[in-house]
């Protein structure tokens, strides 16, 4: 292997040379390249050389770009999921245990943005792949809620994306399991939410001073003590869904805060689906997650929806 100087600490270039009987797995030494030798993937050149009767006949030669890892890989725990990316925005399928503070909060190992502004500096080969040098949440999920969470690559990006959040152009759905089985197939909860008074991090009803909420709901399949239900929030409140939820007589399963206590459930909440018109394409973005998993975690099939 032979490679030429490149800037910020990349080789510009590598030229490899396989034998025959390496040739189907070039690709993989291309990614074993880009790791190694420190290459830029776009820059990776295979020459596959035949030696018949160790005389040289023929030489092919191969140019491609090794493809960016579809996954945030960080130190120490599973790889999250990249549902969608573009040039301003990646969405992650967020896992659960994850909190959404600033990078500078560092009261809990399980802080996702500095870990993973962290793995950028440290030049992770899935950011470097991207030449990726910033990335921030523009919504937030709870902790325990798992689904489509949207990061901005750029501040500009973040401004016009949390404009679309704060205008209603975003559209949100998330599926929630709830205790027992709503008598109405569809409704809607308007109850204005404020701070709970002396519990921090907390929310509650209130019709007097809270700010407006509006969440559609849908019931999708029932079973014993157990439903399925779309919801769809119109403004993006703390804890929005959940409450709204309990205060319709069927909480979240799992919620700790304002269900019925322990159930013996993680938390039923998913962020399903986001869709926005670009603001800078002007081309509309549809982002879905797999559900199947979640669904059958709690006894329904997806596939009968």
């Amino acid at each position: 292997m032979r490679g030429q100087g490149g800037r910020s600490g990349f080789r510009c270039s590598a030229h490899v040379i396989l034998h025959p009987h390496a040739q189907a797995n070039r690709v993989a030494v291309a990614e074993d390249v880009v790791h190694a030798a420190h290459v830029r993937p776009e820059f990776v050149v295979v020459q596959a050389l035949a030696f018949p009767k160790l005389e040289l006949r023929t030489r092919t030669r191969y140019r491609w770009r090794v493809a960016k890892p579809n996954f945030i890989d960080l130190p120490g725990v599973a790889t999250i999921s990249i549902l969608y990316e573009d040039r301003s925005v990646m969405a992650i399928d967020k896992p659960r245990g994850w909190m959404l503070v600033p990078h500078s909060w560092q009261k809990t190992n399980w802080n996702l943005q500095a870990a993973i502004v962290s793995s950028i500096s440290a030049g992770d080969f899935w950011a470097r792949s991207r030449n990726l040098k910033f990335l921030k949440f523009v919504h937030r999920l709870d902790a325990e809620t798992t689904g489509i969470l949207l990061f901005a690559k750029s501040q500009g990006a973040v401004d016009s994306i949390s404009d679309l959040f704060e205008t209603r152009k975003m559209e949100k759905t998330y599926l929630a399991v709830v205790a027992g089985t709503p008598p109405q197939d569809e409704w809607t909860c308007r109850l204005k939410l404020g701070p709970a008074p002396g519990e921090i991090g907390r929310m509650t009803v209130d019709e007097q001073m809270g700010k407006e909420a509006e969440t559609h709901f849908r019931v999708l399949q029932r079973r014993e003590r157990l439903a399925l239900v779309e919801a769809h929030p119109l403004t993006g409140r703390t804890h929005q869904i959940r409450i709204h939820l309990a205060e319709s007589g069927h909480p979240c399963v799992g919620d700790d805060t304002y269900g019925r206590g322990r159930d013996g459930f993680k938390l039923g909440l998913r962020a399903a689906r986001l869709a926005y018109p670009d603001p800078f394409t002007r081309r509309r973005v549809e982002i879905r997650a797999p559900c199947e998993e979640f669904c059958r975690e709690y006894g329904f099939d997806i596939s009968k929806i």
